[in-house]
């Protein structure tokens, strides 16, 4: 098995002003977006020519309170070429805490309780 690190994710409260900043100070800038039609969410993944690596802003419509960015939802992701060996290694190892069959992804929980996304590679 191959684990590639994908991207991180960060809450944003003010995604405008986040990307601003994030282009200002890093040159990172929006290379993709998804959310659903009603608005309720979005996540925007901004990077650069520099790596494939890419920063995950999640903006939450209504959100007012600032996010705790150190909690579950905060971690870095990988890419695995083979997601059956993958997710049967983990089973085994009884890490996964989480899992999302809709999006064909899940999550292990290291030692320290931070999470880590498994994804397949594309």
């Amino acid at each position: 098995m191959k684990a590639k690190m994908v991207h991180e994710c960060i809450h944003a409260l003010d995604l405008e002003k986040s990307l601003e900043f994030y282009e200002k100070a890093l040159g990172l800038v929006e290379q993709s977006s998804m959310g659903p039609e009603d608005g309720s969410w979005k996540n925007v993944y901004i990077g650069n020519d520099e790596t494939d690596f890419q920063m995950e802003l999640t903006w939450n419509n209504g959100r007012t309170e600032p996010y705790n960015n150190g909690g579950r939802d905060t971690h870095l992701a990988f890419e695995v070429d083979d997601m059956d060996s993958a997710r049967a290694l983990h089973e085994e190892m009884g890490c996964i805490c989480f899992v999302n069959e809709k999006m064909g992804i899940y999550f292990i929980e290291d030692p320290d309780g931070c999470w880590l996304e498994i994804v397949p590679a594309k």
